[in-house]
């Protein structure tokens, strides 16, 4: 049976009268088409390739290489079916594949661009497993975007006067919501695990089960999407902003990574279940590239306020075991759970890109054969400040790495460069409150 039949199928199985194809932009948003499933198969479908030319805000860059906006042509990746859960009417969505209408991938999408990645590992007979943690904040009400989200916007929590690192009644508080976000994960096979109450008022951390990357990069695109969604029915909003008030702990996507030979054992740990060379390259990946791929995890200019804060964010590359200070936390567990915390990315990120970058600066570690600095023993905060401060820094840095250019695509490079700086002259047109307050006056 072909894919095609494979696709209606699964659909009539279901009962499915309405299906979602859908698309992630360079922002990780789903953008795409809502047809019945009666009219599939009559024609192909389309979207124009300018989607991943869109900023956050709804503008556009205008790539010399598409200056028509022309037309790609969209075909379902089967293997991403999945039920919609809060349509009135059966729904199911699927994650389309992008092409040239010469049949050529188009390899500015994200998610064309996390394959890549993966493929790099797949020709040495390595798998990268991941496992994402997710931090957001819920709002009582769904406030004005464009107003400052002020600590009695969110929810109410009377039993721990509104923070609660780690409680538990604080999550029962909001039972109704999280058992059905726990349904809604279930209906779609999003992999979703742990929920805790992180630092902040309202702030919660859900923890994905460990898998491959380009699955759990769809698992995150569609959690973000779901308790959107969930979040509305329920008379909330949810924000994944890095960072949301000024004296607040931001929010982030920490990743745990490590790789797996055709064998299925974790090649981060040696035959004496010590730490193994290439575990040693992966981690000397990380700290020489991370700084220059700093955009796929703060991608906005709102993500380098989150590093202001020492006691909830990194400050530097440092690594270090079991030890949340550094950006590169080693988990303590067995040799063949041997893993590494990327603590750096927002949860402002887009999945695919996210995943992406890491597992980049990783296989470059290991293919060049780096070494990592000695772990930090004690407190990385007391080193210094070893990011870019500013977004400018990691966009120059970004465009200008030929090492990213090649592993993660040249196009897609320079086109994610331009969006992001297109979203950064937008954002700099707005005189914020702090200049009208403290120079209106002044100056």
């Amino acid at each position: 049976m072909n894919q095609s039949a494979n696709f209606k199928v699964w659909l009539d199985e279901r009962n499915v009268e309405n299906i979602e194809m859908i698309v992630p932009d360079m922002a990780g948003i789903a953008r795409g088409k809502i047809q019945p499933v009666a009219d599939i198969g009559s024609k192909d479908v389309k979207l124009p390739l300018g989607v991943f030319a869109q900023t956050i805000n709804g503008n556009y860059v205008i790539p010399k290489e598409n200056v028509e906006d022309r037309d790609m042509v969209l075909r379902p990746d089967i293997e991403t079916l999945r039920l919609v859960p809060w349509t009135n009417e059966p729904t199911a969505s699927v994650i389309m594949e992008c092409y040239e209408t010469n049949g050529d991938s188009i390899e500015v999408s994200s998610r064309a661009v996390l394959r890549r990645v993966v493929e790099r590992y797949e020709a040495k007979g390595w798998t990268p497993i991941v496992a994402p943690e997710v931090e957001f904040y819920l709002t009582k009400r769904p406030v004005n975007a464009s107003a400052e989200v002020e600590p009695d916007d969110v929810i109410e929590a009377p039993l721990n006067d509104l923070a609660d690192p780690y409680g538990i009644d604080g999550v029962y508080d909001l039972g109704e919501f999280f058992e059905q976000m726990s349904e809604h994960c279930r209906i779609q096979n999003i992999p979703a695990g742990a929920v805790s109450q992180e630092l902040g008022p309202a702030q919660y951390e859900v923890n994905f089960h460990h898998g491959p990357a380009v699955r759990l990069a769809d698992d995150v695109f569609h959690f973000k999407r779901t308790i959107r969604r969930l979040a509305i029915a329920h008379g909330m909003r949810v924000t994944f902003l890095a960072k949301t008030t000024p004296d607040g702990p931001g929010s982030s996507m920490h990743l745990h990574q490590s790789v797996y030979d055709e064998r299925e054992e974790n090649i981060f740990s040696g035959p004496d279940d010590e730490p193994s060379q290439l575990f040693g390259s992966y981690l000397g990946g990380l700290q020489q590239y991370m700084t220059n791929a700093l955009l796929l995890f703060a991608p906005y200019a709102n993500s380098y306020r989150r590093f202001l804060s020492y006691y909830s964010s990194p400050v530097n590359l440092e690594w270090g075991i079991d030890n949340r200070t550094v950006g590169l936390r080693v988990p303590k567990s067995v040799a063949s759970a041997r893993r590494v915390e990327n603590r750096l990315a927002g949860s402002d990120v887009n999945p695919y890109l996210a995943i992406a970058g890491t597992l980049a600066c990783g296989y470059l570690g290991m293919t060049q054969k780096l070494s990592p600095r000695a772990a930090v023993e004690g407190s990385a905060y007391d080193l210094p400040f070893a990011l870019h401060r500013h977004f400018y820094e990691a966009l120059d840095a970004f465009r200008g790495s030929a090492e990213l250019r090649d592993i993660l695509g040249d196009d897609f490079v320079t086109l994610y460069s331009s969006v992001k700086e297109k979203e950064y002259i937008d954002y700099q047109s707005y005189v914020g409150d702090w200049e009208r307050a403290e120079l209106m006056f002044s100056v």
